[in-house]
């Protein structure tokens, strides 16, 4: 699946071209177009209100990708806190200024542009741990008085997500950002440490959820307590699972999202869509292409001979596979609702951006998987 050749870290454009991993470029691309046929389908057979928009989102995005892939990694090594930095001051910007929508203050508002800053904080903070902990032996990694930075650099961004609010968001950053803490060989004992104090943090955490929240996790428990309020989303989603069956009612024949009692189609429960018309088989055939997906992006990982791709690459790539299973055990009704897109086929500009963003920089780790950081050799 990839070049064994042990790359020169001082790579020519052809030589680049070459070492591109170019069937995980084939799955993104076969997943993105997925996202617009399924949106063209919850659309109606049309391409407008979203198929039009996403298709002319998909080729600058994935253009846009294969540059960043082409960017010699130690580009992002030395500017991972300054791009960590702007992140974080268009998170502040958005709790100060930021544009309302469906009662978050989530995005903001640059000329004709609104972005999510939330959606690209995921990419640059995996980028700022994993340099961080490039530059650390294992034996200082072991050193719990070194982890405060980093988990300085996490709970920040996650504070303002929540200031949001966006629960869902806050909690894979955390998530995430947890496996690259265990990946780069932080101590079992001290995520023993922090399990015994997760008890008494979800009791404060409660304490300070939005009512809406709260009556989500109620509803999760009992959907059928409010069946025409907080418990529609989800058992209108249950009923378009079922009714899907085996094989699907058909493209663009799916009742529950053609005559519009599916909320949310185009985005959160486009998974549902999917399955009530092209049934379980599609269903499999699109969780299939996010598994070979992932799996690409964690050997592109461990393939990498220095500690600050392999932990950016595990990092983003564990991203994919939390948003991934989130969505998913969402709209089947396994966890409560939180809003989680799935990546590359759910509707969204600002989470689609992101990432192809996070897919050009594992094409970076794995064209320049040889190259020395900070003048030494690889690991």
């Amino acid at each position: 699946m990839f070049s064994t050749h042990a790359h020169d870290p001082d790579l020519h454009f052809s030589e680049k071209l070459r070492y591109l991993p170019w069937g995980f470029v084939f799955v993104v691309m076969l997943l993105s177009l997925f996202g617009v046929a399924m949106l063209y389908s919850a659309g109606g057979a049309s391409w407008k209100p979203w198929a039009a928009t996403q298709l002319y989102r998909v080729i600058p995005g994935l253009l846009l990708m294969l540059a960043i892939g082409l960017v010699d990694i130690r580009f992002w090594y030395r500017w991972s806190f300054l791009l960590y930095a702007s992140a974080l001051l268009l998170l502040v910007a958005v709790v100060a200024i930021g544009h309302t929508g469906m009662g978050a203050k989530r995005w903001i508002r640059m000329g004709i542009f609104v972005l999510q800053p939330s959606a690209y904080m995921k990419v640059v903070l995996a980028m700022v741990l994993a340099k961080y902990f490039h530059q650390l032996t294992y034996e200082q990694i072991g050193n719990p008085l070194r982890l405060f930075t980093p988990a300085g650099l996490v709970l920040v961004p996650a504070a303002l997500i929540l200031i949001e609010p966006n629960l869902g968001m806050a909690t894979l950053l955390v998530l995430f950002s947890a496996a690259v803490f265990f990946l780069a060989g932080v101590r079992w004992w001290i995520f023993g440490l922090l399990g015994v104090g997760v008890p008494f943090a979800a009791q404060q955490a409660w304490k300070h959820l939005h009512d809406y929240q709260k009556q989500r996790l109620l509803t999760f428990i009992n959907p059928e307590q409010d069946p025409l309020g907080s418990g529609y989303n989800i058992i209108q989603s249950k009923i378009a699972l079922g009714s899907g069956g085996l094989f699907g009612k058909g493209f663009g024949m799916g009742t529950q999202s053609q005559l519009n009692f599916l909320p949310e189609k185009h985005t959160d429960f486009i998974f549902v869509v999917l399955a009530e018309e092209m049934g379980l088989m599609g269903a499999v055939l699109l969780l299939v292409l996010f598994f070979i997906l992932i799996a690409y992006g964690y050997v592109i990982s461990l393939n990498c001979r220095h500690q600050f791709g392999r932990l950016l690459g595990l990092g983003l790539t564990t991203s994919f596979f939390l948003y991934v299973l989130t969505n998913v055990a969402m709209v089947t009704g396994l966890i409560p609702v939180v809003g989680i897109p799935l990546p590359l086929v759910s509707y969204g500009g600002s989470v689609m951006l992101a990432f192809y963003i996070a897919c050009g920089l594992l094409l970076s780790i794995a064209i320049h998987k040889d190259a020395r950081l900070d003048g030494s050799a690889p690991q």
